[in-house]
C-alpha cells in the first residue's frame, strides 16, 4: 500500500525489496521520507515491515508504472540491465544513480579500464575471448565479467587447461586477473550528491570466507594515517569519474602500504552496515540524503571500533530465541534481522557491538553469529 504523506516531503521508489531496501526503509521513516519498494514478491525482506509494489526489476514497463507514484527512484541492487536504465532514463524517469554510473559496477571489464584510465592501482588484466592470455602467469583469478557476487562467478585457474575448461563451461568472455597476494581485503564507503559534495567513512577491514564476507571492523586496526587517507581519496576520485549519485562502496585488497581496486558496488553495501550504530550518519540515511540532493551528513564514529558480523543461515532457524542468551551476556550488542528465509550460506542477519575493546569485541561477536547459526550452543 503506497501511503499519501504531508506535503514537501518527497516520495521516493527503490527498485528491489531485500535487506537493503529494509534498512532503508528505517532511515527514510526517521527523515518523513516516503519511501516504496519494488517487489518481487509479498515475502520479500522490505515488503514484510514496509510499502510495497509488486513487479519485475527486469521489466521496462514494469518499473515506469511503478516510477509514475514517485518523484524519484533508486536502487537496492545492480540487477537492472542497463538497456532498461537508458530506456527509462529516455522516458523522463528521475532516478539515480545514473545508468552510465551503473556500467562500472555491472561490467567489470569497463571497471577494469576505468581505474587504469584513471591511474588508480589496478591488478593487471587481460580479456579471455578467443586468444589465451599472454602476460598473465598462473596461478591467475578469472571472473565473469558481469552477474557475479558473492564469490560467484570468480575462480581461482592454477593452469591452462582449467582455463579452457572453464570457457568451455560458460562460454563467455572472461575477466582475468592476476592474483594478488594481498594481507586483507578493505572497502570504503563513499557518498556523492548531484551538486558534488562528497563524505567518506573510515575505511573498514573485511573479513571472507568462501566469497562471502562473515565480518567487519572499523577502522581498519593499526592502518597508516596515510593509507586511510589514501583510501579514502582513491574512492572519492572513483566518485566524481563516475558521476556518482548516492552510496558507493569500493572493494579493495591491502597489502602493506599498497592497494589495489578490486569491485565497485553503486548502492549501500554489507560492509557499511557498521554504520548503523558506528557512525553519526549511517550509510541508508545517507544514500537518501544524496539522491535527494540534502547536506550529507557527518560520518564521524561514535565509538573507537566497530564491529559487524554476519548471521549466515544454517540448520538452526529459530532466530529469535537466541536473544535470551546473547542479549543477557553483552546488553550493548545490536541486532538485525532481515525476515528472510533461513538457508544454507544465506545472509539472514547481523549484530553490530562498539566500544574500545577491540579483541574482546571480535570475541563477542564471532560468539553471537555462532550461537545464532546453531555452531555453539552455550
Amino acid at each position: 500500500m503506497v501511503q499519501n504523506f504531508p506535503n514537501g516531503f518527497p516520495s521516493v521508489g527503490v527498485i528491489g525489496a531485500g535487506q537493503l531496501a529494509r534498512m532503508m526503509m528505517v532511515s527514510a521513516n526517521d527523515l518523513g521520507i516516503n519511501l516504496v519498494a519494488l517487489a518481487q514478491n509479498e515475502n520479500d525482506s522490505a515488503a514484510l515491515i514496509g510499502p510495497y509494489l509488486l513487479g519485475d526489476y527486469k521489466e521496462l514497463e514494469d518499473i515506469k508504472n511503478f516510477a509514475k507514484k514517485f518523484d524519484l527512484l533508486t536502487f537496492e541492487h545492480e540487477l537492472t540491465p542497463i538497456p532498461t536504465l537508458k530506456s527509462l532514463e529516455k522516458s523522463g524517469v528521475h532516478f539515480y544513480p545514473h545508468p552510465d554510473s551503473f556500467k562500472y559496477s555491472q561490467d567489470k571489464i569497463e571497471m577494469r579500464n576505468l581505474m587504469q584510465k584513471l591511474s588508480l592501482p589496478n591488478p593487471k588484466y587481460e580479456i579471455f575471448d578467443f586468444q589465451l592470455p599472454s602476460n598473465l602467469p598462473y596461478p591467475l583469478i578469472a571472473k565473469l565479467p558481469t552477474g557475479g557476487y558473492d564469490g560467484r562467478g570468480v575462480w581461482k585457474i592454477d593452469q591452462e587447461s582449467e582455463l579452457l575448461a572453464l570457457k568451455s563451461k560458460t562460454n563467455a568472455k572472461l575477466l582475468l586477473e592476476e592474483l594478488i597476494d594481498f594481507e586483507y581485503e578493505a572497502s570504503v564507503m563513499v557518498a556523492r550528491s548531484p551538486h558534488n559534495q562528497v563524505a567518506t567513512w573510515p575505511p573498514t577491514k573485511t573479513i571472507q570466507k568462501e566469497g562471502i564476507c562473515v565480518m567487519t571492523i572499523t577502522p581498519i586496526p593499526n592502518i597508516s594515517s596515510e593509507l586511510s587517507q589514501d583510501l579514502q581519496l582513491a574512492a572519492i576520485e572513483i566518485a566524481k569519474a563516475i558521476d556518482l549519485v548516492g552510496v558507493m562502496a569500493v572493494e579493495l585488497f591491502v597489502k602493506g602500504n599498497t592497494f589495489y581496486i578490486n569491485e565497485l558496488a553503486l548502492r549501500p553495501h554489507n560492509s557499511g552496515h557498521w554504520s548503523i550504530e558506528g557512525s553519526v550518519t549511517s550509510q541508508f540515511e545517507q544514500h537518501l540524503r544524496a539522491i535527494l540532493d540534502l547536506p550529507l551528513g557527518d560520518t564521524s564514529l561514535t565509538a573507537p571500533h566497530t564491529v559487524m558480523g554476519n548471521i549466515l543461515g544454517a540448520e538452526k532457524t529459530d532466530l529469535y530465541r537466541p536473544y535470551l542468551h546473547l542479549m543477557a551476556r553483552n546488553p550493548k550488542m545490536k541486532f538485525h534481522q532481515y525476515g528472510k528465509e533461513v538457508k544454507p550460506g544465506r545472509k539472514v542477519g547481523h549484530v553490530t557491538l562498539t566500544g574500545d575493546n577491540l579483541m574482546q569485541m571480535i570475541l563477542e561477536v564471532e560468539h553471537a553469529v555462532d550461537y545464532m547459526n546453531g555452531k555453539i550452543d552455550e
